[in-house]
């Protein structure tokens, strides 16, 4: 097995192990779906303006579905762990890198959002206990990781969308897709390919999702604690649910 190919599987297993944590701790997985729904109704407001935006609401869609939504993705991880041996040797190197990206994202964001769970637990989710649980987490320099990550992986996108072989070779990998039981993981590659064409480039679209991310995550770190706790912060406007 490759460098990467044990890379992508170890990333799995982070998932699956979040995946157990949660399912072994009733109160943490209520939490941490909590968590996510928020998260997805955050995106959908600050993001509000691109989801409505013919240009790049493909796009957007894509991200709240596939990356911000609280649904459970173990299927498509089952098949995406299927093939992992046989992509690394077949595709090429570059796209190899960001299979590891994804991979990688969605590790973290699962460990990120498992130990929101868990802070947040029992509380009825706002805004101010949304700040009070991003403070308590921490972990700054995962959260920058984060962001670097998803911008890797949408420019990496954006790349691909200009191959015209790598766009048929998708195309035909529709039925042997579904023959294989690989039905979820050829959904989500066409979406991700589909919804990025769709935007004739995407840097502008990565650069408004890199400095919205980036400002509120330093928003929430530099929010008043005390403040947050009795009430009496002005809650970010970019969060729901107040």
């Amino acid at each position: 097995m490759t460098p990467e190919a044990r890379e992508i599987f170890g990333n799995l297993e982070r998932v699956a192990k979040e995946r157990a944590s949660r399912e072994s701790d009733q109160t943490l997985l209520a939490g941490t779906l909590a968590v996510k729904r928020y998260q997805r109704a955050r995106f959908e407001k600050t993001y509000g303006d691109l989801l409505v935006e013919p240009r790049y609401r493909a796009a957007a869609r894509f991200f709240l579905e596939e990356l911000y939504g609280p649904q459970d993705f173990r299927e498509r991880d089952a098949q995406f762990a299927r093939i992992v041996s046989p992509l690394v040797g077949m595709f090429p190197q570059e796209v190899v890198i960001t299979v590891l990206a994804l991979s990688e994202l969605h590790a973290l964001s699962e460990e990120l959002d498992t130990r929101m769970g868990r802070a947040l637990s029992g509380t009825a989710l706002n805004g101010s206990a949304y700040a009070l649980g991003w403070q308590s987490v921490g972990r700054a320099p995962d959260r920058r990781h984060q962001f670097e990550l998803l911008a890797a992986v949408g420019h990496a996108l954006d790349g691909y969308t200009r191959n015209p072989l790598l766009r048929q070779a998708l195309r035909l990998m529709r039925g042997p897709a579904r023959a294989a039981g690989l039905g979820a993981l050829q959904r989500f590659l066409e979406s991700g390919f589909e919804s990025f064409r769709s935007m004739g480039g995407a840097s502008r679209f990565l650069e408004l999702i890199t400095a919205r991310e980036t400002r509120l995550a330093a928003r929430l770190f530099e929010a008043d604690t005390a403040a947050l706790a009795d009430g009496t912060a002005s809650v970010l406007a970019e969060l729901p649910f107040e």
